[in-house]
């Protein structure tokens, strides 16, 4: 158990993962270094795009951290991290349009979205339980247990995969709204672009991870039942 050949996908995952995470934070850095010719911030901007959608019942206020941005569907309010909320950078309003798309989808009832909703209690009751039950599985040899577990983790599985056509879509929303509104130029919307492409490519990696795992539960689990 100290080494298995299997390990290698979680090894492949981890370095997807890594790399994903550093091209998002270096091309939001890159870009957050050029200034929009809109000198809007990225609070001004959501508070646009949302007039500019009909929604009135969202707000939009500060959170600190970086890269720390979402929408809260249950408040009803969009949250800009401390790189965004002021900054007029072409960083800032590419996430802060990202998040309007989630405010979006939810006023229009994007059926992802819904279906994402609806797993994220299944997925954290089945990630929290699931490495319980296939670790008691191993140590008692019970192998149904082992089964178990992997269905758990398979449904924090599915929600990882729900989550790569709603942030797509996010994305598409806030772009086609930078460029019909005109709060971004023609260049300077491929730069905003290129910082939600690299957002996007972490939850790839996450969910790509997370498949090598499941893949790895299965294929030992397969060698134990055959032993």
């Amino acid at each position: 158990m100290l080494w298995d050949p299997t390990y290698v996908l979680i090894l492949i995952g981890v370095v997807l993962s890594a790399l994903a995470s550093a091209m998002v934070h270096r091309t939001f850095a890159r870009y957050s270094g050029v200034r929009s010719a809109c000198g809007m911030t990225g609070a001004q901007v959501a508070e646009r795009i949302l007039s500019y959608a009909g929604i009135h019942d969202v707000t939009v206020h500060h959170i600190s951290g970086n890269l720390t941005d979402h929408y809260n569907p249950k408040t009803k309010e969009v949250g800009l991290s401390d790189t965004v909320y002021g900054s007029n950078s072409v960083s800032a309003i590419a996430v802060a349009a990202h998040e309007c798309g989630h405010v979006i989808q939810h006023a229009n009832s994007y059926a992802p979205l819904k279906i994402r909703s609806a797993l994220v209690p299944v997925a954290n009751f089945g990630s929290g339980i699931s490495w319980f039950l296939i670790l008691a599985g191993i140590f008692l040899s019970i192998h149904p247990l082992i089964t178990i577990g992997i269905v758990f983790f398979s449904a924090a599985v599915l929600f990882q995969l729900v989550t790569l056509p709603v942030e797509f879509n996010a994305s598409r929303r806030a772009l086609n709204i930078l460029q019909d509104t005109g709060i971004l130029g023609h260049s300077e919307g491929n730069s905003a672009k290129k910082v939600l492409r690299a957002a996007a490519l972490t939850y790839v990696a996450s969910a790509a991870a997370a498949i090598l795992q499941l893949l790895r539960l299965i294929l030992l689990f397969g060698r134990n039942d055959r032993d």
